[in-house]
């Protein structure tokens, strides 16, 4: 989750017109995270990983951050198409 948060806020903060406040950039963030992680680990692709780098979960990490990066995105999309 918390890859997920950071990953949410490195896209509001590096793209701001994708930014959807640094609240909604976390929870959509953590929420993403949850499912990045979670795709890879059902690709057992996290378990292998860690275990190349001692112990920390890289992939676990990369998917986290890339899958709140992702859905604040895709939030960030259906926000603006709903607005107008």
């Amino acid at each position: 989750m918390i890859e997920g948060a950071v990953g949410g806020n490195a896209v509001g903060a590096g793209l701001k017109n994708l930014s959807i406040g640094a609240a909604g950039n976390s929870i959509a963030g953590a929420i993403g995270g949850l499912g990045g992680g979670q795709l890879l680990g059902m690709l057992g692709t996290s378990g292998e990983a860690a275990a190349a780098v001692g112990g920390f979960d890289i992939a676990g990490l990369l998917g986290g951050a890339g899958g709140g990066a992702v859905l604040t995105a895709v939030i960030w999309l259906i926000k603006n198409k709903m607005m107008g």
